[in-house]
């Protein structure tokens, strides 16, 4: 399995507007649609994270590096990917004539959070430092973005280490999560002898009761490296299939 984890920064939307409050815009007020400006990806458990962005590697560059990343990987991790970060990019993709990337898994670990626990907040910062991790990193709001895009270095430098610290907190964040995602990327590799792990890889279980299907029963185990549940490979009357996480 090749895991990647994606966070990536967007431009905002500038228009013409005439009111502060919930104001009105119609598309011939646009003057700027908002635009992938720079992305931050790494390998799940390798050492390097990548960063790429329109000041440094040019916009077309960018986007066809995001592209050649999600095409080989087997999943995405994101926090909030599925409504921001993906659709995004698919945007750029489609705009630079690019053919959709293979067909990857997608791992929200948003959806992860607003589905098994109940924090004040739901934001990757709040639910990153609650966990004990260092989180993300301060910076002085959308005035970062501003000088971002007026081509001013330190703010760019800044927004690099931002964005990939945003990555790190993700990969922090997968692994403490791991055995309440459901249906994550599997690593029982078929053909792997014996049951593993799906969540891990770990050969590492304790048999702990039985898993029910309409189909029969089957052992089921916790896994002594990540505690995710998971059933075994071999139903009771000796039928042979693939672990599946609970």
């Amino acid at each position: 399995m090749r895991t990647l984890l994606l966070d990536i920064e967007t431009s905002p939307n500038v228009a013409d507007v005439w009111d502060l409050y919930k104001p009105t815009v119609g598309i011939n007020q646009i003057r700027e649609s908002s635009r992938v400006i720079c992305f931050a990806a790494k390998w799940l458990h390798q050492p390097k994270t990548g960063f790429w962005s329109e000041w440094k590697d040019g916009h077309d560059a960018m986007v066809r590096r995001a592209h050649d990343l999600l095409g080989e990987a087997d999943a995405v991790v994101h926090y909030n990917g599925e409504s921001f970060d993906i659709p995004h990019l698919n945007r750029e993709f489609l705009l630079a004539r690019l053919a959709p990337p293979a067909p990857f898994q997608q791992v929200d670990l948003l959806k992860v959070v607003r589905a098994n626990f109940k924090f004040p907040s739901n934001k990757l910062a709040y639910v990153s430092a609650a966990l004990g991790y260092e989180g993300k990193i301060e910076h002085e709001g959308h005035a970062l973005w501003t000088k971002v895009l007026a081509g001013d270095a330190k703010a760019q430098r800044a927004m690099r280490k931002y964005n990939i610290r945003d990555v790190d907190c993700l990969e922090e964040l997968y692994d403490h999560l791991l055995p309440w995602i459901p249906s994550p990327p599997s690593h029982a590799v078929n053909g792997a002898e014996g049951n593993v792990c799906p969540f891990c890889g770990s050969a590492q279980h304790q048999r702990r009761g039985y898993a029910y299907t309409a189909q029969g029963r089957y052992q089921r185990f916790q896994c002594q490296a990540c505690s995710g549940w998971f059933r075994g490979v071999r139903r009771e009357d000796g039928a042979e299939v693939r672990p599946v996480a609970l």
